[in-house]
């Protein structure tokens, strides 16, 4: 029940326990369940509805992060095949120019000078 505003809040419960209708509490939960649980299923629906979405998400985005990992990769292999290219014109150039030389010192040869 309800007492002065001086009173503790527990002050007479006990009393009041046998005085409680059993028929009126169940109302009165059944009352505040049909209340509630109607927006509470809605909420868990969505909750769940956007669960998947956040997985569906999640798993696009992975498949995104792979798609630039390997064009990474692609780019790092064109970068090496570049590369590779480079070193490979230098080599042509030095072998060019080391015929280049012998040419030059087997001429000098013939003509009976010694290097």
């Amino acid at each position: 029940g309800v007492g002065p505003s001086d009173a503790s809040p527990d002050e007479g419960v006990v009393e009041d326990l046998p005085l409680i209708d059993e028929k009126a509490v169940e109302q009165l939960t059944e009352g505040l369940i049909s209340h509630y649980l109607p927006d509470l299923q809605r909420s868990k629906s969505a909750l769940q509805e956007l669960t998947q979405n956040q997985v569906v998400l999640l798993e696009t985005l992975e498949q995104e992060i792979s798609k630039f990992k390997d064009c990474n990769s692609i780019l790092d292999i064109n970068a090496l095949f570049s590369e590779a290219k480079h070193y490979h014109n230098k080599l042509v150039n030095i072998r060019n120019e080391m015929m280049m030389l012998h040419e030059k010192t087997s001429k000098l040869k013939v003509s009976g000078i010694n290097i």
